[in-house]
């Protein structure tokens, strides 16, 4: 069996360290020797139970990052508009989107950003006809949704996954 690369998943060593840190409010040398310890080794003990690491580009994590943190803020703002405000009837709706992205990280974070953003839920991603079913709380036009969520992540993710808009087979 091949032996890992100490940094083969580098984002979680910085995470699990940076995670260790904040549990412990503290910046103290044995705590900053012991994120490190956490943060090299667990990754490598768990190496064979996690898929390869994938490079993403940075920069566009970062903004995609920050779109997302403001449409959740906008939304919950909404969302507490439409149940506390006037009641007003809601319009839910089913809103199938269909999928451009091959990578499945890619997939997986889409679903997860949908899900965060409040007042909308993913329900299923289908594979079969490439396509992610979303549940909306309050939604005029679903089709326009659609396009909104294919503009703000999906093109965001293909970007940071580098897959390009004409590759339709395969992994990124």
């Amino acid at each position: 069996m091949k032996k890992a690369p100490w940094f083969a998943h580098r984002w979680l060593s910085v995470l699990l360290g940076m995670s260790w840190l904040l549990l412990q409010q503290s910046l103290a040398p044995a705590h900053l020797l012991s994120a490190l310890a956490i943060g090299l080794v667990v990754p490598r003990m768990l190496h064979g139970f996690l898929p390869p690491s994938t490079p993403i580009l940075v920069g566009p994590a970062l903004r995609l990052t920050a779109v997302v943190l403001a449409d959740i803020v906008t939304s919950n703002i909404t969302v507490a508009r439409l149940v506390l405000g006037p009641m007003r009837k809601l319009r839910p709706a089913w809103v199938p989107v269909p999928l451009e992205l091959q990578h499945p990280t890619a997939i997986s974070l889409l679903a997860a950003i949908i899900t965060t953003t409040p007042g909308t839920v993913s329900c299923t991603v289908d594979e079969s006809r490439r396509r992610i079913l979303v549940h909306a709380l309050d939604c005029a036009d679903p089709a326009q949704m659609a396009v909104d969520i294919k503009s703000r992540y999906e093109a965001a993710l293909m970007v940071i996954f580098r897959q390009s808009p004409d590759d339709k087979g395969g992994q990124a």
